[in-house]
């Protein structure tokens, strides 16, 4: 055996052992006539002391050991004098008698350490070496443990884990798909699953009336902090079930994740906020509610008194900041330059000070009368000290979500933000179709999204009021999972198909097996798919998923590690029957 014990289990209560330990060298010190070498697993540090007075030719060769080398060494467990209080073992060494190295190590491009000097971009590049840390080692078994609770928690409800095919055909309304060419059928290709919607849906035809996925899925879109371009899903579909169902049963599923995952006891029920008010009072249908800070209109207040930006302007709304008064003139500047940065588009920002005797002082005191400025502190119910931040523009949803950037920021700042402080929410009522850049409308989730039953005579008159019988779980701004209550009707999907522009050929060409599916018996059904990365990134305390995935991509959607994507080889193209027709300059 390579060893009888791991590296995080020895105790006082081991004293006198003769053990066998396997590990990587942590580090080695030499003092005086001794050498200490930290030897590291998987499951923790144990210390290793080596002694010329017992064995010079020993303690020789364990001078010479380097960071990283594969050692297994045999000793006897003694209690330390200078005792560790930092790591379980920290009361324990090992006085070695017997040193094998198993294989020698080149020295890490970045220490091997919690605070290591490794930026990004040279760890995601020697990653093996990187998940050597104990930090993003936790990660990992953190997502481990959750996936674990995921599956216990849904067997017993009676749920069945089924998998779906990875090679699927394309599908539009969605993110781009990945596409994987197909060998024996020239010119044809298969993608790959943005989700298992149709799989799952058919799943309920079949009868499998509790379906659950621990899946990859793959998007080819943008990339950002919590967002790869392959990601797992939690996914569940659910028959003869309305969205009070559904919403029950994963509720609980998420406290008892919270409980065993975190040691935290959710008790009540999670409040619920439709779209229309998430984003009125938030400016974001993933609203952050550790804190408050809710919108406050105030265009009935601001308007008409002679200051043209608010005079012109559709939407002018604020937030009011607690106690933030103390801002010095530097720090608005710096948030009127941030809210004017591309990305969030803003034309500048007006503020407001409540000074102790209640007064208001704002940077538009020639504009209006300490009257109307008192209107506008009532309408925050703002106190001496708190600070009022405000924002305008011509398009009202716009300028709320600019709104919402800066109440983020701000939080941020005033360190309201607090990873270890949850605060979930159901966000309900979806519009059922947005109104795109095209110039048209298209399912705000996805074709097969029931709408709600009250709202489908709308479907003929006002296809932008009709509400989707659809579902968000936000955690701390972080939309963890959504799902939906299905259409299971042909008649209704096909309707749904021909609003969204779908010809009667193309829907059978793109989703008549469905459609066939559904002539045969289709259950009312519904579901949700929870994101399994940002639920460990968020129980993790992280700020980006890809420190809970093993092998993530980069921003650019590369794996620097192993280099990929990368060129095919000209014979592969041809077996493949594909040309490259390359862009110039790509």
């Amino acid at each position: 055996m390579f060893r009888t014990n791991t590296c995080g289990e020895l105790r006082l209560s081991d004293v006198n052992k003769t053990v066998t330990l396997s590990g990587w060298v942590q580090r080695a010190r030499k003092m005086g006539g001794m050498t200490f070498v930290d030897l590291r697993d998987r499951y923790g540090i144990t210390q290793l002391v080596f002694s010329e007075d017992s064995n010079a030719e020993l303690c020789e060769k364990a001078s010479h050991l380097g960071r990283e080398y594969v050692i297994q060494a045999t000793g006897v467990v003694s209690e330390r004098q200078s005792k560790n209080a930092n790591i379980p073992t920290g009361d324990i060494e090992i006085i070695v008698s017997e040193l094998n190295i198993l294989n020698e190590a080149a020295t890490p491009p970045f220490t091997i350490e919690n605070n290591t000097d490794g930026g990004d971009d040279i760890r995601m590049k020697y990653r093996y070496l990187d998940l050597r840390r104990e930090a993003v080692r936790k990660n990992l078994e953190i997502r481990h443990q959750m996936t674990m609770e995921v599956r216990r928690y849904l067997d017993s409800m009676n749920f069945i884990e089924v998998e779906t095919p990875m090679l699927i055909g394309s599908t539009p309304e969605g993110a781009r798909d990945f596409v994987v060419p197909s060998r024996m059928n020239p010119g044809q290709f298969y993608a790959l699953p943005q989700s298992p919607q149709l799989f799952k849906q058919l799943l309920m035809v079949s009868g499998f009336d509790r379906y659950f996925q621990i899946v990859k899925c793959f998007r080819d879109e943008d990339l950002r902090a919590d967002r790869q371009p392959e990601f797992t899903q939690i996914d569940c579909e659910m028959s003869f079930v309305e969205q009070e169902d559904v919403i029950t049963l994963f509720e609980g599923m998420a406290k008892h994740l919270f409980k065993t995952i975190r040691g935290v006891e959710l008790t009540e029920a999670f409040p619920r906020i439709t779209w229309h008010d998430a984003m009125k009072y938030y400016g974001s249908d993933k609203p952050d509610t550790r804190f408050e800070m809710k919108f406050v209109e105030l265009m009935d207040i601001m308007k008409g008194h002679g200051f043209g930006v608010f005079d012109s302007a559709e939407y002018i709304g604020g937030i009011c900041a607690k106690g933030a008064a103390t801002y010095t003139r530097k720090q608005l500047d710096a948030l009127t330059d941030f809210v004017r940065r591309p990305q969030i588009g803003a034309k500048g920002m007006v503020y407001a000070r409540v000074e102790a005797d209640g007064t208001v002082k704002s940077s538009v005191d020639k504009f209006y009368s300490q009257e109307v400025l008192q209107q506008m502190k009532a309408a925050f119910a703002a106190e001496a000290g708190d600070l009022i931040l405000i924002l305008s523009g011509d398009d009202a949803m716009k300028t709320r979500k600019q709104l919402c950037e800066l109440r983020l920021e701000v939080a941020q700042q005033l360190g309201l933000r607090d990873k270890n402080k949850f605060s979930c929410l159901w966000v309900v009522d979806f519009p059922l179709f947005e109104y795109s850049e095209e110039g048209r409308y298209m399912a705000m989730h996805h074709p097969f999204t029931s709408p709600k039953p009250e709202d489908i005579p709308l479907l003929d008159t006002d296809m932008g009021a009709v509400r989707a019988n659809a579902y968000d779980m936000v955690i701390n701004g972080v939309e963890v999972g959504g799902g939906s209550i299905r259409i299971y009707d042909s008649e209704l999907q096909n309707k749904m198909f021909a609003l969204l522009g779908f010809t009667p050929e193309r829907a059978q060409q793109q989703f008549g097996w469905l459609l066939d599916a559904f002539k045969y018996g289709a259950p009312p059904h519904g579901g949700l798919a929870y994101g399994l990365d940002r639920w460990v990134s968020l129980f993790a305390g992280l700020d980006s998923i890809r420190d809970c995935i093993a092998f993530p991509k980069n921003n650019s959607g590369r794996d620097t590690m192993i280099d990929a994507p990368s060129v095919l080889d000209p014979a592969q193209l041809d077996e493949l029957n594909i040309a490259l027709n390359l862009k110039e300059g790509k």
